[in-house]
Order: structure tokens, then sequence, then C-alpha cells
């Protein structure tokens, strides 16, 4: 029989436990469209417990059996024996023998990719891989020559003395985010030095214009010299200015704005834009003078024309052309953060206007379940186009859900929520590894007679940047529709990228992965830096899934740290941390210089700044609109740490509290200070978990501060006899 699938095979299966039988040391898994299959455990069976990047291995092995409930979700990877029926399967299966089982959390129903700080950390440590790799372990000094575009897998650097301006950018915008999240001095260092090399070195300024452009490319010799590079080097793009290259130089220094709000990045920043509205942006009509609208693709690198013949020389097509990345990318790498840091109206019009060209433009459901991505100028869809022709980029896809779902919180559109969620309904069933995990990357968008399946174009790879748009676009569906699949896809895809696409040995994130998880290790994708790849797209995941996570979802606060100039945004800070629900999310707390700070409005989301000659250090806690807890660490040296409690301490908020008790009782804490003066309500069981922090480890609690119920709370719950209460 041709193609008999006779011969034995390693795989990887996600799914939920049904079952487990110990009599056959065998469990049942089901995938996320619900096939059945048998797994047998062997003598040689491991498991792990999931790590973020810097988490040493934890062996779960000895307790697997134990943790097989049902409902559990896991990924299984191990060996087919086509023919056999094994423990307890049908006679005409195949057997499936585990190798390794990955488990997301110690509970069933536990996913440690959802606690509090897991995406926070990870952007750090990606942080942290990056300056080690550009400018030494360690190092508190960025000197930009340094950097170099292409690093290996281990993060070392190649003998090329290559700088790529949006790799740059790309960096400098997860340094940023990194110091949003973390508020540590290094990341904001280092992200400031980049976007000032970034003008300075890449950037050409036409005044008489009124625009600015940025090079490609900086290539730097063993002597010192510099070479510059106008146009793009870049495969399709080659000979002319990509609009996506320049959207994308503007990333970095958008993030670094702000935090900083450094007017002289906001200066480059609108000369850009200039640059976009007045060369890459479609003024003409159509006949019955109708605007055609968009954007296009490429430039001539002289005469700054669309239009131009030289863009068309026989090999290369990009005269009149329009694509999504001339259109959508605009969205999420510069325009939504340019307008979360000034409210202006400009960017929330231009933010409209261009999810109305996608939603009209892009859906071709007549024809495929994937958008049309390539275009002419008149919107005629182009199927010949370089390596893409008629096929489809998964990412792109969800790309475009999860942005008109951001939009539609700002300018609310019937028609952007009706297209997001098509495309949610479509893509698990086409672009989705339903077997394995994850997203698959470029497939053909239409099948052939006889074919069920969309034929993967470039095997079953499957790319960093395209497994975030999936986790980010099912996060904000499922934060603002509530609908359950949309919850299911955005955990299972969280799953796979954090379970394969982590290198947790080296550092940083792999460029591809195989569908089974293994590291895709050749040419350019063997790479952690390239033309394709920074930090960009690892960081903004991170970031925005500690932002839908944490204040949409879990019902957790977080923080986040700005550096403002002296007088900088007009002396009004706007802290809304994305394009979220209206009303959803408040400010619960502010710190100005390590000060508690009051001027602030907590639903507009706004921190008036104090005026001074130096930048300012601001902590925002952000939370829930629904939160009522704050918890913060005062202090912690030696032996003592200490806490002060406000709002109102349920049940609900117990984690809160826990989160920072629990590490700085395992760092050492033997005293611990909790001040309650602005505790407005304790709860008992808050006080019951006070109790057995006292039962199972030796310290000493003190309280300060309570009064009222909080105070009444401790009495009646007898803890009162148990601690020393600080205000007596």
């Amino acid at each position: 029989m041709p193609n008999a699938l006779d011969f034995t095979f390693s795989d990887l299966i996600a799914g939920y436990v049904t079952s487990f039988d110990p009599a056959t040391d065998t469990f049942g898994l089901e995938t996320s469209d619900g096939r059945p299959f048998t797994v047998t455990l062997t003598s040689t069976t491991v498991a792990e417990l999931l790590r973020n990047l810097g988490d040493a291995y934890i062996d779960a092995s000895s307790q697997l059996r134990g943790m097989l409930e049902p409902g559990r979700f896991l990924h299984v990877y191990g060996v087919f024996y086509p023919g056999e029926s094994g423990k307890g399967g049908p006679a005409d299966s195949s057997a499936f023998e585990a190798k390794h089982v990955m488990l997301f959390g110690k509970g069933a129903k536990e996913y440690r990719f959802q606690s509090q700080d897991w995406w926070i950390r990870q952007v750090s440590k990606l942080a942290d891989f990056y300056l080690d790799a550009e400018f030494g372990p360690g190092s508190t000094v960025f000197d930009y020559r340094k950097y170099r575009t292409e690093l290996t897998m281990e993060g070392t650097k190649t003998t090329s003395g290559r700088q790529e301006t949006d790799t740059i950018s790309r960096m400098v915008y997860g340094l940023a985010t990194a110091y949003l999240l973390t508020g540590v001095d290094r990341y904001r260092d280092a992200a400031v030095a980049g976007a000032d090399y970034l003008v300075k070195h890449l950037c050409s300024i036409d005044r008489s214009e009124q625009i600015a452009y940025w090079y490609h490319a900086l290539v730097l010799s063993a002597d010192g010299t510099e070479r510059k590079i106008f146009a793009s080097e870049f495969g399709d793009d080659f000979d002319a200015i990509p609009c996506y290259e320049q959207i994308y130089a503007l990333a970095g220094l958008t993030q670094v704005y702000r935090i900083t709000g450094d007017a002289g990045l906001r200066e480059i920043i609108d000369l850009t834009i200039n640059l976009f509205h007045k060369h890459f942006e479609d003024h003409t009509t159509f006949p019955d003078g109708t605007p055609r609208r968009g954007y296009y693709s490429h430039i001539d690198p002289v005469t700054l024309d669309p239009l131009s013949p030289s863009l068309d020389d026989g090999t290369r097509t990009n005269r009149d052309r329009k694509n999504w990345n001339s259109v959508g990318d605009h969205i999420p790498a510069y325009l939504i953060n340019l307008f979360l840091s000034t409210g202006e109206k400009q960017f929330a019009d231009d933010l409209e206007d261009l999810c109305d060209t996608v939603a009209k433009r892009f859906p071709d459901y007549d024809n495929s379940p994937f958008v049309q991505e390539k275009f002419f100028g008149d919107w005629t869809a182009d199927r010949e186009y370089g390596n893409q022709q008629n096929r489809a980029i998964v990412g792109h896809n969800l790309k475009i859900a999860w942005n008109l779902m951001r939009v539609n919180n700002l300018r609310p559109k019937a028609g952007y929520v009706s297209f997001a969620k098509q495309i949610a309904e479509l893509m698990p069933k086409v672009g989705s590894d339903r077997q394995r995990g994850g997203w698959y990357d470029m497939v053909e968008r239409q099948l052939e007679p006889g074919q069920q399946t969309h034929r993967l174009v470039w095997h079953d790879r499957k790319a960093w940047w395209q497994q975030e748009q999936g986790i980010l676009a099912y996060m904000i569906l499922n934060a603002v529709l509530g609908r359950p699949e949309d919850d299911k896809q955005a955990r299972e895809s969280s799953a796979f990228y954090n379970a394969w696409m982590l290198d947790t040995g080296a550092g940083g994130v792999y460029f591809n992965v195989l569908a089974n998880g293994s590291p895709f290790a050749l040419g350019g994708e063997r790479s952690k830096g390239s033309h394709s790849m920074g930090m960009y797209h690892t960081a903004e995941l991170g970031f925005l899934a500690a932002v839908y996570g944490n204040l949409l979802t879990w019902g957790k606060p977080m923080d986040l740290h700005f550096s403002p100039a002296s007088g900088a945004f007009d002396s009004v800070l706007r802290v809304a941390p994305d394009l979220l629900p209206p009303k959803s999310v408040k400010i619960l707390q502010v710190w100005v210089n390590g000060h508690e700070h009051t001027e602030f409005d907590a639903a507009a989301l706004t921190v008036q700044l104090p005026h001074g000659q130096k930048p300012l250090s601001v902590r925002v806690r952000l939370a829930p609109a629904a939160t009522t807890i704050s918890a913060d660490v005062l202090e912690s040296t030696g032996s003592t740490t200490r806490i002060s409690l406000a709002g109102s301490l349920h049940a609900d908020g117990l984690d809160t509290l826990r989160n920072l008790v629990e590490p700085a009782i395992a760092s050492g804490c033997t005293s611990l200070v909790l001040e309650l003066d602005d505790l407005t309500y304790l709860g008992s069981e808050a006080t019951r978990y006070l109790a057995m922090l006292k039962q199972q480890h030796p310290i000493a609690l003190t309280v300060t501060g309570a009064t009222g119920q909080p105070a009444q709370e401790l009495v009646d719950s007898e803890l009162d006899q148990e601690l020393t209460r600080g205000d007596r």
C-alpha cells in the first residue's frame, strides 16, 4: 500500500486528560478539536513543569501519575507504533508511548503563564539577553557603535558589521517596554541611547518638505568608517523604500517617547508621519471620483514616487502596489502608542481610517477563508507577487483581528467586531495545528481538487511572531466578548509559545520551531538577531499579555513606570496601557520619585506631573475597575519586609498579598510588618491566611495603623493575640 504509515515516528500531542488507568499505566487524551488518544507511560517517561526564561528545570516525573486529573491540559511528546494496539487501545490503532510530558501548572486548572508576573519577568529576561549580547554582560554603558543586527542562536555576534535601522528600532522598543514594566533604569538608559543613535546616524531630515526618512542600514568597517545604505537590500524590497521599514523605524522612538515625552523624538516622529502622508498615502481617486485611499507599499528612493517605473524592473514589481504591511502595520507599530501618549484626535482619526480600509478591502471570503493581503493600487487583488503568490500569512489574519478589536475600544464599529469574529472563528480550522498546538506560517489560500487541508508552503514550521498574533488576538477577543472558545484559544496558544518558543538554555526566543516544537535551526532562522528578528514582537507580546491578562481577565493589578522630562506632555501623563474597553481599568496608586502622589484622575488614567527641573520617576499602579486592594513592598532589608495595604482586602484579593509575602519568606524574611493605615476592610480569609502563615513559618508579624473594621477583625479573629501591634 503506497504511503502506508507502517513505521515508527515521534511526535507531539496537545490535549486534555480524560482518564487515567493505573492498572495499564495509560491515560486518555483529547485534542483541542475532540480527537481521542491513548497514551502509555513507561519507566523512562519524564515530566516537567513549565518554566519561564531564567527559571530552573522543575522535574515532575515522580508526581506525574498523581497529576493526571481529568480536564488537565498538557503536551506529551512520544513515539507512535503504527499497527500496534498498545495497552488498552483498539486493535487497528497505533500505540503511543510518552517520552516527555509538559505540565502547565501544579493544579489541574492552573496555568503558570497566567500568574501576575510571568510575562513581566519574561520581558525582563529578554531585555537582559539582548543587552548582554550587544554590549556585554551587566553593561550599563550603551555605545551603539557596538550594536550588530546579526546574532547567533547563542546570542553572540557574527563578523558582520551591519546595523539595520529596523532591528535597532525593534530592540529599542523592547528595552523601553521592559522599563515600562519593571522600572529598571538600565533598560530605560539603553532605550534612550538607542533612540538617540537612530536619529543621529540613520535618519535624514528634509526641512524643505518637512519630512524625515530612514536609511535601510549602516555598515561599520573594521577601521571604524561607516557606509550608509539608503534603499532596502532585502529580497522583494531591493532598491526601493518599503513602507514597512519606515513604519518600524518609528516603533522604538514612539515607545521611548511614551515613557519620556522627549520633544526631540516627537519632532522626528511627526516628520516621518509627514512622509507617510505625502509620499506613501494614495491621494488619487477612482474614475467616479471615489478616493482610493490606503498606503503604497514602496516608493522610489530618489523621487519618492510610488508610481515610478524604476519600481518595476521585470523581476521586482513594486510599482503601484499596496499590502497588509503598508496599510495595517501603522496601527500596532507606532500609531496606537502615539495616541496613548498624546490623546490627540488626529491619531485616533488615522487609526479609524486605517481600520476602515482594512475592513473594506481585505475580506475575500468568497474565494478563501483567508484575507487577501497583496493588491494593486486600485485594490485589485495581486496573486502573483514574489514568494507570496496566492498564499496567506496566518499571522496577518490574526493580527487584523487583534488590532480591529483594539481600535473598536476607541472608535466602536460593528464592522470591526464582525470581521474580527469571523477571523477568530475561521483560523483554528485552517491556520492552527490542532494536534500539537500553535499557529502555522504561510499556507495556500485555496484548496486544490481532492484536498482537505490548506497546503503548508514552508513545511510545518511555526514562527515566533505569528504565535504572538494568535495569543493577543484571542486574549483581547475573550476580554471584550467573553466567549469561552476565545479563552480556550488564547490559553492553548500561550501554552505552545511558552513551552516551545522559549530558549531556556541560551536565552531569548527561537525564530521558528517545527510542528512538534523542535527548534528549526537552519540559515537565518537559526538566529536571535536578523533583518526580521529583534526584540519587538517578544516584548510586545509580554507587555500586552500581562495587560490583557492581569487587567481584563485575571483581576490582578500591575505597575507601569515612566520617566518623563520636566514639562513633558504638558505635565499631564497619560498612562492607559492599551486601547482597552472604556472604564475597564483605573489608577489605584501613584508614586513620584518614590513618594506617594495623589494628583491623578483614576478613571481618565491621567497623572498631573509636578513641576521641577529634573526627570521624574513615576510608578503607576493600574487595576481592574472592580479591584479594591493594593499592596506594595515599602522595604525589604535583611530579615525584615514592610508591606503597605490600601483599600479592601477580600478573599478575591488575597493573591495580591500572598504574591508579596511568600517570596519574601522564601528569601529569608523573619520579620513581616504590615502597614494598614489605608486599609478600610479586612476579610476573615485574610486573617486566617496570616494565622496559617505564622503557624507554618517562624516569623514575627507586626501590624501598624489598623483602625475601624480591620482593627476589629484582628481582635475578633484572635489573631491580635499572635502579633505585635506597632500602633499601641
